[in-house]
């Protein structure tokens, strides 16, 4: 067998120009950036609790302080963005993100904190609406959706790669200065997204008939915006949902809590990967294609999942992770199909805040499940319920423009 080289594996990149390559590497910069911030938080907690002597419930409204804040604000920045441009409102988000840590880092006391958090929250809501219609804009086609793919794998990158940074600046200094040090890079960051942004930000990109044609698609089809919204949305209850009730399956498969976090890496490494392939097989398949494929996975798999010995349900777990999370980069993908460039920012800012509202709010609701029912038959209804994006997919499949029996979509 030929073994893979460097020229294998940048063939199956897309081809980018320099802007679109200036596109996607900001793009990717701030998703990895606002993503690692927000999982900053995880580390914190527990060094809050003992500074600041907090209940579980303070430290709850701290995580939901930014995330609620970051959900809250997705639709006004795409407005903004539209009135003030991308670069502007992107890096001012993205200063406000690093000032927030900043301040989080010089706090005395609950209220300060929290405050701080819901600061670097707003700041954090410009980027997924910003920086993918950017993406959006910048490839046409099946590109896109390649392009999407990569720059949603960005943000697991960060999310990895911060709070580890934080782990490691902590055994260094305390945690004021190694949060104030990390929240700096925001406010770099920041200037590097203006200048670097702007002469994109002006130019004429994205596919030439793009507007015509999604306008004519949308006049055929005026609800598919709304069918791909209610599947994202039921995918990441789907997700959160199953996160939710998998730790207390592998207790009850006798796994310790070292094993738990194993097989939590295990899901999440899964994922990233996911993120990535996900967005090539829809390229390769076409959108509907790949989501009836990785719901079909999940739904399985969660219910093989069930019965299974801890040993193999481990084996299992990275592939259960491919499927959970590889749909997203999809659906993402898949909105600018279906507006005009004009309009891309605000579907996807309403795009992310249904997607997140879902996860926050599905936990609350399966968790009454699990309560009454038990995690088995709970996580069942989860595996039971994903599988309704299967019919919704399929109406939507002839909402796209291009001839799915192309491998296009």
């Amino acid at each position: 067998m030929r073994r893979l080289n460097w020229e294998d594996i940048t063939a199956l990149m897309p081809q980018m120009s320099g802007d679109q390559r200036r596109a996607a590497s900001i793009a990717g910069a701030a998703h990895a950036l606002h993503d690692g911030y927000t999982d900053l938080i995880y580390i914190m907690l527990p060094l809050w609790q003992a500074e600041f002597g907090l209940t579980y419930a303070a430290l709850g409204a701290l995580r939901g302080a930014f995330v609620g804040a970051m959900a809250s604000f997705q639709i006004p920045a795409g407005l903004l963005s539209e009135r003030f441009g991308a670069a502007a409102i992107l890096a001012l988000g993205t200063a406000l993100a690093g000032l927030g840590y900043c301040l989080a880092g010089a706090s005395t006391g609950f209220a300060m904190l929290l405050g701080a958090l819901l600061f670097s929250g707003i700041g954090s809501s410009t980027q997924h609406p910003i920086a993918s219609a950017l993406v959006a804009r910048a490839f046409a086609g099946p590109r896109s959706l390649k392009a999407l793919g990569m720059y949603n794998f960005s943000g697991d990158l960060g999310k990895m790669t911060l709070p580890a940074a934080l782990s490691l600046l902590l055994l260094a200094m305390a945690w004021r200065p190694a949060l104030a040090a990390l929240g700096s890079i925001g406010l770099a960051m920041a200037a590097v997204i203006f200048f670097a942004t702007l002469r994109y930000d002006r130019a004429a990109t994205g596919e030439p008939h793009a507007a015509a044609r999604a306008l004519q698609e949308r006049k055929r089809h005026p609800f598919a915006f709304v069918l791909l919204l209610m599947i994202g949305i039921i995918d990441s209850a789907t997700r959160m949902g199953f996160l939710l009730f998998l730790p207390f399956l592998l207790r009850d498969k006798g796994a310790s809590l070292q094993t738990v976090g194993l097989a939590m890496t295990l899901v999440f490494a899964g994922g990233a990967a996911g993120k990535l392939a996900c967005a090539f097989i829809g390229a390769r398949i076409g959108a509907i294609g790949t989501v009836w494929l990785t719901e079909g996975c999940t739904a399985a798999g969660i219910l093989v999942l069930l019965p299974l010995p801890l040993d193999a349900a481990l084996v299992l777990l990275p592939v259960i992770g491919i499927a959970l999370n590889g749909t997203s980069s999809v659906l993402y993908g898949s909105v600018p199909d279906l507006v005009a460039p004009e309009w891309r920012t605000r579907a996807l800012s309403i795009f992310y805040t249904g997607t997140i509202g879902s996860g926050a709010i599905a936990p609350v609701l399966y968790g009454r499940v699990g309560d009454a029912l038990g995690v088995w038959t709970a996580l069942t209804l989860v595996a039971a319920f994903v599988l309704i994006t299967l019919p919704l997919s399929a109406v939507l499949r002839s909402a796209f423009a291009r001839d799915w029996r192309s491998g296009t979509v």
